[in-house]
């Protein structure tokens, strides 16, 4: 079913009336498809990557589907690029490999409302978020003035928790600007804890007649947990740091890097949080 989804895409894409008809009007237009057709395609990414691994499979990439296939005359290069794109967005390949033929569908003369078209038009029968993908991916190769990622967006795309708002309510506890996002707020109280660069909290204690304390789970970037009098503990994604009750510690991102964890609540009788002075920058500048 697949296939003739994608089978009749292309051949309604490459129909007259769609804006992609091979016959070309303009003396312009024709020499830029001879030069096209005069390309020859020569492939070496597959004996690059996998020459060694999978000298068969790294063969059958270069030399057939790239060095025999994609040099057939009966097709230009520019209907070769749209029917690939069109294949990928289909089986949802939204990664490296259809931005590599996106760039390819650009010079080999595809323009961006003809991108443009052939995305929306796959869209009705590959589905709406593939299209909204590959957009995103289009965008970048033609080159849309789209508002440059901040580096709190650009890291929120590494982890797997949002990021949240800002942590308004304690940021007189912290050095620098947190952000504080409720992952679980029924049965275990579980919340994720980002910190930019540079950021910490105050020295604090989790306070406890009985049981209380709290769970870190490093989840992004880079960060340290230290508990007073103890050598500070270098903290990475999958790291855990168990926090008795009535421990005076401190946690945040290390000065280059930044650092998100989830905090758990852990059940205690009367608990309290006492929040004490600030992580001085002597003391946290000799972290590396």
């Amino acid at each position: 079913m697949k296939k003739l989804i994608i089978s009749f895409i292309v051949l309604t894409i490459l129909a007259n009336g769609t804006g992609f008809a091979l016959t070309n009007k303009t003396s312009k237009n024709k020499e830029e498809r001879k030069t096209m057709t005069n390309t020859k395609i020569v492939q070496t990414a597959g004996r690059d990557s996998l020459g060694v691994f999978a000298p068969e499979f790294a063969h059958f990439n270069d030399d057939i589907l790239f060095g025999e296939n994609w040099n057939n005359k009966d097709l230009s290069l520019k209907t070769r690029s749209l029917i690939t794109v069109v294949a990928l967005m289909s089986q949802g390949i939204t990664d490296s490999s259809i931005k590599y033929h996106l760039q390819n569908a650009k010079n080999n003369g595809v323009t961006k409302s003809e991108i443009a078209a052939a995305i929306t038009h796959t869209a009705f029968y590959a589905g709406w978020p593939k299209a909204w993908a590959t957009f995103n991916l289009a965008k970048e190769v033609w080159n849309e003035n789209t508002p440059a990622l901040s580096e709190k967006d650009k890291y929120a795309q590494t982890i797997m928790f949002p990021i949240g708002e800002p942590n308004t309510a304690y940021a007189k506890y912290f050095i620098g600007q947190s952000y504080l996002a409720p992952v679980s707020t029924s049965q275990v109280k579980i919340y994720n804890v980002t910190f930019e660069p540079k950021c910490r909290n105050n020295w604090h204690v989790h306070k406890a007649k009985s049981g209380g304390g709290q769970m870190l789970i490093a989840v992004g970037g880079r960060g340290y947990y230290q508990e007073w009098g103890k050598k500070p503990i270098e903290m990475k994604p999958g790291d855990v740091i168990n926090i008795p009750a009535n421990v005076k510690h401190w946690h945040g991102a290390a000065p280059d890097s930044w650092f998100s964890h989830l905090a758990v609540e852990i059940d205690g009788t009367e608990t309290s949080n006492e929040w004490l002075e600030p992580v001085v920058d002597e003391e946290y500048e000799n972290l590396k």
